[in-house]
């Protein structure tokens, strides 16, 4: 059995269009996760600036204001942000996926960890960031 996907759902109290820019724009990204040349084109290949050094990402899906789905890195991750509509709030999902075996380890510029070591420390990592750092981007 692979290692299971990460996911998370919060309620926002902003306007999808605020959301969406929060996800879906380079400057958006940068103010809550990291520095990127971020553009919403299907296929388009950019660059996340993260503590480990470029991580290269490709966009796979854009549905204005619904969904923005990526690649990530080297080792077949998928990032996916999906936005519901509440009126004057946004409920978000984040679901992260494409984790190999638990226990294979994860090439790439970070340190040799484990799938399942990774996805626990990215987890915690995932909550962090939207908890805090999207919500205050999109809440301010």
């Amino acid at each position: 059995m692979g290692t299971p996907d990460i996911q998370k759902n919060i309620v926002l109290n902003a306007a999808i269009e605020k959301v969406w820019n929060a996800v879906a724009t380079s400057e958006g990204i940068n103010s809550w996760f990291m520095p990127n040349d971020f553009k919403p084109e299907e296929g388009y290949v950019f660059t996340i600036q993260s503590p480990f050094g470029p991580t290269s990402c490709k966009v796979l899906k854009v549905d204005a204001t619904n969904q923005v789905v990526i690649t990530w890195g080297e080792a077949g991750w998928e990032v996916s942000f999906e936005l519901k509509d509440l009126g004057d709030k946004t409920e978000l999902t984040l679901v992260h996926s494409g984790w190999g075996e638990p226990n294979e380890k994860v090439q790439g510029p970070g340190p040799d960890m484990t799938n399942l070591q990774i996805r626990t420390t990215m987890d915690m990592g995932w909550e962090g960031l939207l908890n805090n750092g999207l919500r205050n981007a999109v809440e301010a």
